[in-house]
């Protein structure tokens, strides 16, 4: 029996509802990326403040575990507390970093010359890579500068005595002089001026956080719909508590690595051992990448002391790397984050390659926050199979 002509009505209009629906999202969805994509740095800035917020809050949590007492007496505590390790770290190697910074560069240079000579030397073309901006201040064996009568389309200039009217500069040399001079220090100003507020920034937001934490969960809450707010109020709690547990981690993992960094160091007998460890720990914070980093970092400014204290720098590394990967990280983080490393490797690149330091430093808790909200669909899509299986069985 055919339906009665009204009754398409309801399809038709609910199939101009999805029709809709589906659109805007699209459209809305598209321009959450758009946004992302220009305004990347304000909002990774922004997530290294939440982060350091989360730190801060997991460190309190956990002095309250030992000793008790009101929330914000136990944040000012860590505060002070933080503040007097920063203070004594640049305090004690606060002068070595100018002249650690020149001999690793210089080191660098040489290595790379050595690596060119010695590629050349068997035949390998060395045009596809990109030596002349390391190599621009290192002038070649037996090279003579170019003159301006070597270059086809000019003249040379006259090699007659030029009298001197004045010692003083013209005006135009004062000028351009002055213009490079103001344009240096203005870039390095600005240089300086973002680096420092982009770190009071971050500073200022992490206190902000870690000083009434529960104030920004309910307003993040009260932000989604009544009857979505149960389940994400869980994956907001997971979040919370898998960023926690892994920083805590993390900052451990960290305090080792730098640790037996700088020991081994001091007893091979490398200069600034001290920096060296401190920066092999805060590059540890970097999963993968940030290890060898590190272990390059150090292997070349051991070179500096010889190649025995190079290779002896480099099986540390490899000590050292062994200790985080099949030591600390399994016991450590083993309840934290369970990623499989190539995984990892690759979400670091591809956020590396596309937003810079940035996204190679936070990939991490960027994929811990996309994992923990995928297991809880994923959770939400087998419970109804769960049931059906428990009922007819």
């Amino acid at each position: 029996m055919p339906l009665p002509a009204d009754s398409h009505v309801p399809s038709r209009s609910d199939l101009a509802w999805a029709i809709s629906v589906g659109g805007i999202t699209t459209v809305a969805f598209a321009i959450f990326v758009v946004f992302a994509w220009y305004f990347s740095a304000t909002l990774f800035l922004v997530f290294a403040g939440v982060l350091l917020g989360v730190a801060l809050n997991a460190i309190t949590q956990l002095l309250g575990r030992v000793m008790g007492g009101p929330q914000p007496l136990r944040l000012a505590l860590v505060c002070v507390l933080l503040a007097a390790m920063l203070g004594g770290l640049l305090y004690l190697g606060g002068a070595t970093i100018a002249s650690q910074a020149k001999t690793l560069s210089s080191t660098l240079k040489s290595q790379v010359v050595s690596v060119k000579t010695y590629l050349e030397q068997h035949g390998v073309d060395t045009s596809y890579f990109d030596f002349n901006s390391i190599l621009s201040e290192v002038p070649k064996d037996g090279e003579k500068e170019t003159t301006a009568a070597e270059i086809p389309g000019t003249v040379a200039p006259s090699t007659a005595p030029i009298p001197r009217t004045s010692n003083l500069p013209s005006a135009g040399t004062i000028a351009s002089s002055g213009g490079a001079i103001v344009t240096q220090t203005l870039k390095i100003l600005l240089g300086t001026v973002g680096a420092v507020g982009n770190f009071f920034i971050v500073l200022f937001l992490g206190l902000a956080f870690a000083a009434q934490p529960s104030v920004y969960r309910r307003g993040l809450l009260q932000l989604t719909p009544r009857k979505h707010r149960a389940p994400v109020t869980v994956v907001v709690d997971r979040i919370s508590d898998t960023l926690q547990r892994w920083l805590v981690a993390q900052m451990i993992t960290m305090v080792a690595v730098g640790a037996v960094t700088w020991l081994g160091l001091k007893l091979i007998g490398i200069p600034s051992a001290f920096i060296l460890g401190v920066q092999a720990g805060l590059l540890a914070f970097i999963p993968t990448v940030g290890a060898i980093l590190g272990g390059l970092i150090v292997v070349l400014a051991s070179l500096a002391s010889g190649w025995f204290a190079g290779a002896s720098a480099f099986v540390l590394f490899m000590a050292v790397h062994a200790l985080e990967s099949y030591i600390l990280t399994p016991i450590l983080q083993r309840q934290a984050l369970d990623i499989p490393p190539a995984t990892l490797f690759a979400f670091q690149i591809t956020l590396g390659v596309v937003f810079g330091v940035w996204g190679l430093a936070l990939a991490l808790p960027v994929m811990a926050i996309g994992k923990v909200v995928i297991d809880f669909l994923r959770e939400d899509d087998e419970d109804p199979a769960q049931e059906r299986e428990a009922a007819t069985a």
